[in-house]
């Protein structure tokens, strides 16, 4: 069980940051996820793969710490979100030249990331299972309970908003294509 749990957990905590957009409501989701894993492996029926089972199960618990979080005091959010931008807009010359790509690259994700929490739920979901878990849209579609067809439309919905608000154009044929930053 604990090689099992192991193995899955960095993509379970990846699904779950992506969709949260909080690092502390991701650890507790993905701890959920791991629990409720435990709990509900023997309802595991082998109907899906196992990793679908458990992003299905990662998701849920998810969107369970998304609902406890609207229930909070919206306070503590607003000066955790201060701090996060106080600390963001502090200009940083990099010690080594050579260092510069990886903070471009940290930069990207943090800019994917804020345009991810910015998406509905609706289209947030299925982008991150498809573009962060790998799910195929039948996976997909099997996870949310919802049809392929859906499940097609709100990953292109949610991808052209998500490179309009990272200020991609899209590809050369006009189509707004997969973001690179959401992995």
């Amino acid at each position: 069980m604990d090689q099992l749990l192991r193995r899955h957990y960095d993509r379970i905590h990846a699904v779950c940051r992506r969709i949260t957009s909080n690092e502390a409501d991701a650890a507790d989701a993905a701890q959920e996820a791991l629990i409720a894993v435990v709990r509900g492996l023997h309802r595991f029926d082998g109907r899906s793969a196992f990793g679908t089972w458990v992003y299905r199960v990662a998701t849920n618990a998810s969107l369970d710490e998304l609902r406890r979080r609207r229930r909070r005091p919206l306070a503590s959010v607003d000066a955790d979100h201060r701090r996060e931008h106080d600390d963001a807009a502090r200009p940083t010359e990099p010690a080594d030249p050579a260092a510069e790509r990886p903070i471009d690259m940290v930069a990207e994700r943090m800019a994917t990331d804020a345009a991810l929490a910015g998406l509905a739920e609706e289209f947030r979901v299925p982008v991150v299972l498809r573009d962060v878990a790998d799910l195929d849209y039948a996976e997909i579609a099997e996870v949310l309970g919802i049809p392929i067809g859906t499940v097609k439309s709100r990953i292109a919905r949610g991808r052209g908003m998500l490179a309009g608000a990272l200020g991609r154009h899209g590809n050369r044929d006009g189509s707004p294509g997969r973001p690179t930053g959401a992995s």
